[in-house]
């Protein structure tokens, strides 16, 4: 078994992670991120698939984010300028969307660091010389400090054994799930609009995918069931839960029944947490784990890059 050691390991690559090592990378930290997915993403993956010869990207999770924070504000402008995010006015005034997809700017972000794709963290103790080792399926990676940054039920079961307390912090949050369709079709849908949502309906929210800036497709649709339906058909496959959510799409819309020549669903079973009370980054000196994530913060890109952010300072002001 290899084992590899590095000054900090992110588990976990998505906003928060990628946030937190870009942070601790720029002020001079050795970091590495451990991510179990073939590329950057998490809850901003796009997915890919051919319709009649041609490749066409779904963003099947976030659909767009806004920025507030002037922090937040400064970095999108730079994510600009570099051509990986675009404003997407049919979202609001204040969208913005990856180009040429969500997982744009993550990709952006990942380039500079040191990345482990396609490596599952399943395990970490404290070693005798003091550091920690990270095991997954066929290597161990070592560190000084393990930071924590993926969705709250799954840091819960990985901190438990080393970090009862932030792991309990993790456990106590509940979050949403989501089933998410991925629809094509040979035609122009007769929906006026480029996004529908609704409060109450089994769809809560549904965009035409191909409308955003830097799309390829004639039209493809994002269908992202409620809350409510999402528990309701939980345990479908995919296909039937594909089958089911576009029912529900045509019913609520109006339009009349269309067969798609492209039909897929993905769940996430950790969509949108509810938000734990106090600090946006937790970090024990002592031990030296830390966690970040939405979670932490607010279920948002934003919440997700401030929390990251505010991990890093926590991690550096410990070490100086």
């Amino acid at each position: 078994m290899d084992d590899t050691h590095s000054e900090i390991l992110v588990i976990g690559g998505g906003m928060a992670g990628l946030a937190c090592a870009s942070a601790l990378r720029e002020a001079g930290c050795g970091v590495r991120v451990l991510d179990k997915g073939r590329g950057p993403g998490g809850r901003m993956a796009a997915r890919r698939a051919e319709i009649d010869g041609q490749e066409v990207g779904f963003d099947h999770g976030a659909q767009y984010f806004t920025a507030r924070d002037e922090d937040f504000r400064a970095t999108v402008a730079g994510w600009a300028g570099q051509g990986v995010v675009a404003p997407w006015p049919a979202a609001g005034d204040e969208a913005w969307i990856g180009t040429p997809g969500m997982n744009a700017p993550l990709r952006a972000m990942a380039q500079p660091l040191d990345m482990c794709w396609g490596v599952r963290a399943e395990s970490f103790a404290r070693e005798n010389d003091g550091r920690w080792r990270v095991t997954t399926g066929d290597e161990a990676f070592t560190a000084d400090n393990v930071l924590v940054a993926v969705p709250a039920e799954q840091a819960a079961a990985l901190l438990e054994p080393a970090a009862p307390d932030l792991a309990a912090v993790a456990a106590g949050v509940h979050s949403q799930p989501c089933w998410a369709v991925m629809a094509g079709f040979d035609a122009r849908l007769e929906i006026d609009s480029d996004t529908v949502q609704s409060n109450e309906g089994p769809v809560a929210w549904a965009a035409r995918n191909s409308a955003k800036p830097a799309r390829a497709g004639s039209e493809t649709w994002v269908i992202h069931a409620s809350p409510a339906r999402s528990r309701e058909i939980i345990d479908l496959s995919k296909d039937e839960a594909a089958r089911v959510l576009l029912g529900d799409f045509v019913t609520q819309t109006g339009i009349a029944p269309v067969a798609p020549i492209h039909l897929a669903a993905h769940r996430w079973l950790y969509a949108r947490p509810e938000a734990a009370k106090g600090a946006h980054a937790r970090f024990d000196p002592g031990t030296g784990i830390g966690i970040a994530g939405d979670y932490l913060h607010s279920p948002r890109v934003e919440g997700a890059w401030l929390s990251g952010r505010a991990l890093a300072r926590e991690v550096i002001a410990a070490r100086r």
